[in-house]
């Protein structure tokens, strides 16, 4: 399946006022755009302007409030309970980390935890807020029910990602990782070009390797079994059991601290219920920020100066690959998978507009 390639200003705009004919505010709109395009920009199709249909479909349901008002249910100096009353994530989401990065700034540290929420985009968005402010932040959040714990054959946790961002010269640390080896949003691409899974990346309604990304997206929709496996594959030989580790961290950090739901009792009887984690720390409560700073950006440079592998002539840090393909997105223009733009072009029928209105293929 082919892809085109599209400005970033002009899928900015379409995704703007798509999401003011959904009933969102200026500050809101522009919210889940900048964390979808980001995405995009970052290279990370999967959770870019892909993602388009599934809010779509959410807010048609209702299980995506649009005017969701979220609540401080418990507060601390350094802490804070959030319920989203099942608004958007990427809303949620970005006021909980600004709420973390004032207590970290204020006291060195803070910790916001949200339940009841929606899919939020990718976790990276959040710990880099963090770093743009001087700060180490974090976040985490589950999803439904995708991962196969070790030896099983049911989905009881979610992609479950980690995001961790640190200022470093002359780029950033910026870890975003799933606990799981690939996200939904991969098979979901993978189902677009209609093309066979790796072997080793889901398993099928019975526990056995699959390679059918239509078959595993059903099972996982329908809660029929199987899903996708964790870190290190579906057994313990290459360490499966620690990206499962991983995974159940990633619940205990966002449903179990925030009172909320575990993957499995998620995106039940049209409620999301997805929770997040949120964390900001102001390092310089370890000595002296700059001298810190300094340590990790030689640190990062040793690695990339390291020895090489035959054949290979570079050695990348977590972050790079995303600061190289921002910048060419931005220069060059956005790929779009064809079944994507055509998604695009229903969301759009339904709210009146036209795509070719804001899109031109460059």
């Amino acid at each position: 399946m082919g892809y085109s390639r599209y400005k970033y200003e002009d899928l900015k705009k379409l995704c703007n006022v798509a999401f003011q004919r959904f009933g969102f505010s200026k500050v809101d709109r522009e919210t889940i755009t900048d964390v979808l395009l980001l995405s995009d920009l970052f290279g990370i199709e999967s959770h870019g302007v892909q993602r388009l249909v599934r809010y779509h479909k959410g807010i048609k349901s209702g299980m995506m409030k649009v005017h969701a008002e979220m609540e401080i249910v418990h507060e601390t100096p350094v802490s804070a309970v959030i319920d989203a009353h099942q608004g958007m994530g990427q809303v949620v989401g970005k006021r909980s980390m600004e709420m973390a990065i004032k207590k970290a700034k204020n006291l060195g540290m803070g910790m916001v935890v949200v339940r009841n929420s929606n899919h939020y985009g990718i976790a990276g968005y959040y710990a880099r807020m963090a770093a743009q402010e001087g700060l180490l932040g974090m976040s985490m959040t589950n999803s439904e029910a995708i991962q196969v714990p070790t030896f099983g054959k049911a989905a009881m946790m979610g992609s479950n990602p980690i995001a961790i961002a640190m200022p470093a010269e002359p780029y950033p640390f910026l870890l975003d990782m799933s606990t799981t080896v690939v996200t939904r949003g991969k098979l979901e691409i993978y189902n677009k070009r209609a093309e066979a899974l790796p072997l080793g990346w889901a398993l099928d309604s019975k526990g056995a390797d699959s390679s059918d990304a239509k078959d595993v997206l059903y099972n996982i929709q329908n809660k029929l079994g199987g899903g996708i496996v964790p870190l290190g594959g579906s057994s313990e030989e290459f360490g499966g059991h620690k990206g499962y580790g991983l995974g159940v961290s990633v619940e205990l950090f966002t449903a179990i601290l925030s009172g909320g739901l575990t993957a499995n009792y998620t995106h039940m009887n049209n409620v999301g219920g997805t929770c997040h984690w949120f964390f900001a720390v102001d390092y310089g409560i370890f000595g002296d920020k700059k001298v810190i700073e300094a340590g990790m950006s030689k640190y990062l440079q040793e690695l990339r100066d390291s020895d090489k592998a035959e054949g290979q002539d570079r050695i990348y840090t977590h972050g790079e690959k995303e600061i190289e393909a921002y910048n060419d997105r931005l220069a060059n223009g956005i790929l779009v998978n064809e079944n994507t733009l055509e998604e695009i072009r229903n969301m759009c029928n339904y709210l009146d507009l036209s795509v070719n209105d804001y899109l031109k293929e460059i």
